[in-house]
């Protein structure tokens, strides 16, 4: 029986699987902060979907970064956050419905947009209630219409509610709420794998 993607990834803090979350997003990760991150402004940031918190944790160590939070479905996830990095702020939440005291500069969200039953709904709820004017959203996604290998990850994993969408429908998404600027892009793309899918767009 399929299980909800909270389920499941509570699963993963309890028995240390969140680890290699790093390892195997390190890449993509690295590309689209680069792309997002102007070295000499400070900004504000939100990793969306946050797991235990290593990209809040790399992104707080840069000089200008002057405030990361993370938020996550998973309770596991977040207080395993909280345990590994006390400095930073983590909520466990529902991405649907929170609304961060301030909005930021920019959000990052990394292998999450596919689980929620309707992401342009969501995409619409953080360019109202998260970001500032003209700051930006960047999401990376593996599980996408183009990369083949992908697409038996639901049936793998025994997880509900994974939407699998072509490359354009996601850049429909970000355009249809109001994004502009979208852009999309694929990171370290080799054999059998069509690489992390990269979109971004600004307020």
């Amino acid at each position: 029986m399929k299980r909800t993607p909270i389920e499941v990834f509570s699963d993963w803090a309890k028995d240390g699987r969140d680890e290699g979350m790093e390892n195997n997003h390190a890449v993509a990760v690295e590309n689209m902060l680069n792309f997002s991150i102007n070295s000499t402004r400070n900004f504000s940031f939100i990793d969306a979907g946050c797991g235990n918190g290593w990209v809040v944790r790399k992104t707080a160590a840069l000089p200008n970064c002057q405030n990361a939070i993370g938020v996550d479905g998973s309770a596991e996830m977040i207080a395993k956050a909280k345990k590994i990095d006390p400095d930073n702020h983590y909520h466990c939440e529902d991405l649907m419905v929170w609304k961060p005291q301030n909005k930021v500069d920019l959000i990052h969200s990394m292998e999450v947009f596919y689980y929620l039953q309707n992401p342009q709904q969501l995409l619409e709820h953080i360019a109202s209630h998260w970001l500032k004017d003209k700051a930006r959203l960047i999401i990376g996604l593996d599980y996408y219409q183009e990369n083949k290998v992908s697409h038996s990850w639901s049936q793998d994993c025994g997880i509900a509610n994974m939407q699998l969408f072509s490359e354009k429908t996601w850049s429909s998404f970000f355009i249809n709420a109001g994004f502009k600027e979208v852009k999309s892009w694929r990171v370290d793309a080799k054999e059998n794998w069509a690489g992390t899918l990269v979109i971004t767009g600004v307020k």
